[in-house]
């Protein structure tokens, strides 16, 4: 625990230890494009050997109450946070689910998948302003892109699944 005065508010109540697991889950959203806050609730609720509640969430990480919220909501509908058993609380506690199969999942079927499917549309609205181009080879050139990016899509609807089977085994 940082007890100086000079101590960094965002570390503040967590060890060395807490604050190193937080920043490998703060690195890995990052990378994929999520809010630095869900690395870090996901991160304290997976170095802590009990369940948090909300107001835990917020006190350790110097949170706002709505940040903490609105990521803990959207922890839940990756499926990579669960409401843990209070023993009587009256408070909610939060504990995290640590199976690598749901949480890549869970990413999956609620971020990737919705953007590949979106996009499957999208490429068709390309591909018909494509063809409007006057300028022949830039018809061509951008016919060929928009095929390409067509390709790469239709490869993650058939990886994505790979992946989730290959870690669920």
């Amino acid at each position: 625990m940082n007890t100086g005065e000079n101590a960094n508010t965002d570390e503040r109540d967590l060890s060395a230890l807490e604050r190193q697991v937080i920043d490998v889950f703060v690195d890995g959203v990052k990378v994929i494009g999520l809010p630095k806050s869900l690395g870090e609730i996901y991160g304290l609720l997976f170095v802590s050997p009990q369940p948090l509640s909300l107001d835990d969430i917020v006190s350790r990480l110097q949170l706002s109450k709505g940040s903490a919220s609105q990521g803990l909501r959207m922890l839940r509908e990756l499926g990579a946070v669960k409401e843990a058993d209070g023993n009587g609380s009256r408070r909610t506690l939060y504990k995290p689910d640590v199976d690598l199969k749901r949480l890549v999942g869970g990413f999956i079927r609620e971020q990737v998948r919705p953007h590949l499917e979106s996009g499957k549309g999208k490429v068709g609205k390309l591909l018909k302003n494509a063809a409007q181009e006057e300028d022949p080879q830039l018809r061509k050139f951008y016919r060929e892109r928009v095929l390409k990016l067509e390709s790469w899509m239709g490869r993650g609807r058939i990886v994505l699944p790979l992946i989730q089977k290959m870690l669920g085994e």
